[in-house]
């Protein structure tokens, strides 16, 4: 991701959850930071014409959540993520690869 995102990681939790399909989760160095990763989601999305269903947590920037129906994005500021351990709380979700820096059309 253009904006450096940190520990990003993709969770397949669709045989365990009927929120979602997937959840991406990764963290940012300050509240900017983590607002900024939120805009920068949220256009990627809009370029692919996905629409998007919620957002909570901009304003205060600690924990932002982004819903797209079947994939859910969790945007932490860094030292606000291990507190929340979604990792621990999904830790039956397959993790899948991440590619570094590439966005798929």
């Amino acid at each position: 991701m253009e904006k450096k995102a940190a520990d990003l990681l993709i969770l397949d939790v669709r045989v365990i959850s009927s929120i979602a399909d997937y959840f991406v989760i990764m963290s940012g160095r300050s509240v900017r930071h983590v607002q900024g990763l939120a805009e920068a989601v949220d256009q990627a999305m809009s370029r692919k014409r996905i629409k998007r269903a919620n957002a909570e947590g901009y304003e205060e920037g600690l924990w932002i959540l982004l819903d797209y129906h079947d994939v859910v994005v969790h945007i932490f500021y860094q030292e606000s993520r291990p507190l929340f351990d979604l990792e621990g709380l999904w830790h039956d979700a397959p993790r899948l690869p991440v590619s570094a820096g590439k966005e798929n059309s």
